[in-house]
């Protein structure tokens, strides 16, 4: 198994193998659309919703649409791999391998990195606001007919940092509630079919959450009662563990069907693996081999009323 026989062509095929065998966050999907891009940035215009149906009384009435947006400038993104020779020839535990599964691994997830450095700044206007001019979580969100809402909300609990199952339970379904009375600009429900949702959670919160999302049964002292969320038919829910999280008294709520999500990915080049190898200036002068990744994408945020914020208070 020594890498003394491995070139640079089997080690770029090994990293393209990797990066199809790993599909990286299993969440990232179901709460961010992904776009294509061709240019530097791209901007996104938000055009209301489509007009709902009315009962015809004196002719048509055409709705116009409300106008409002986001740009979204890609930035290249890369990682760099260093090889020297004399490892490649002592190398007979295929420790070269690993390093190339592990940079694979790294470059699937590198969109879960974007997207939680997003949903973190989701508060404020670190990393731009939503398209309606607010913080992606706000308490004041207001546009056409739909009145202010809020997707940044508290549930009341004993230890913010350390829920049970049973507040768990409870401030989940206080949060599907509100996604699920999100109004659009013309004052109609935007996520009435709503059935499938992502609970986004630190590791801290990984045990009561799964079972608030599993059990039938959950047992608060010496009370137990049927638990709602598990019952509650045609319903899903999909725990997402973020290790990158750095919240200890908040999770998140995605609506993650529907067709439009929270959180966009945008990319101008996918991921790509370069190398100064055999015959190079590098091999030559430096007696090593250099494998390089890189990316040109960002993200952004998307529709609001697709995500809530829940604190502990």
């Amino acid at each position: 198994m020594g890498a003394a026989t491995l070139g640079s062509r089997a080690i770029i095929g090994r990293f393209y193998k990797a990066l199809e065998q790993d599909a990286g966050m299993g969440w990232v999907d179901p709460v961010s659309m992904l776009f294509t891009s061709d240019q530097a940035s791209e901007t996104y215009a938000w055009l209301g919703q489509s007009p709902a149906m009315r009962e015809w009384i004196g002719g048509r009435e055409a709705k116009g649409f409300r106008e409002n947006g986001i740009t979204i400038a890609n930035k290249k993104y890369e990682a760099t791999l260093e090889i020297p020779l004399d490892w490649m020839r002592r190398d007979k535990t295929g420790q070269i391998q690993v390093r190339i599964d592990e940079m694979a691994q790294r470059a699937n997830a590198h969109w879960a990195k974007l997207l939680t450095a997003l949903i973190e700044a989701g508060e404020a206007a670190t990393l731009g606001t939503c398209y309606d001019g607010q913080y992606f979580f706000d308490t004041d969100h207001s546009e056409g007919d739909s009145g202010t809402q809020s997707n940044d909300i508290s549930v009341d609990i004993t230890t913010t940092t350390a829920p049970t199952a049973a507040e768990m339970e409870t401030a989940i379904l206080t949060a599907t509630q509100k996604i699920m009375g999100y109004k659009d600009d013309q004052g109609e429900p935007m996520n009435e079919a709503a059935r499938s949702f992502v609970v986004m959670v630190p590791t801290t919160f990984m045990s009561a959450t799964a079972a608030a999302l599993n059990n039938p049964i959950i047992t608060t002292g010496s009370t137990s009662f049927t638990n709602t969320l598990v019952n509650l038919g045609g319903f899903s829910y999909q725990i997402a563990i973020n290790p990158r999280l750095t919240w200890t008294t908040k999770f998140a709520l995605f609506r993650a069907d529907g067709g439009v999500s929270p959180f966009i990915r945008q990319e101008e080049e996918s991921l790509q693996i370069s190398a100064l190898a055999e015959g190079s200036e590098e091999e030559f002068k430096n007696d090593r081999h250099l494998y390089g990744i890189k990316a040109m994408r960002n993200v952004g945020f998307g529709y609001w009323q697709k995500a809530c914020l829940v604190t502990f208070t």
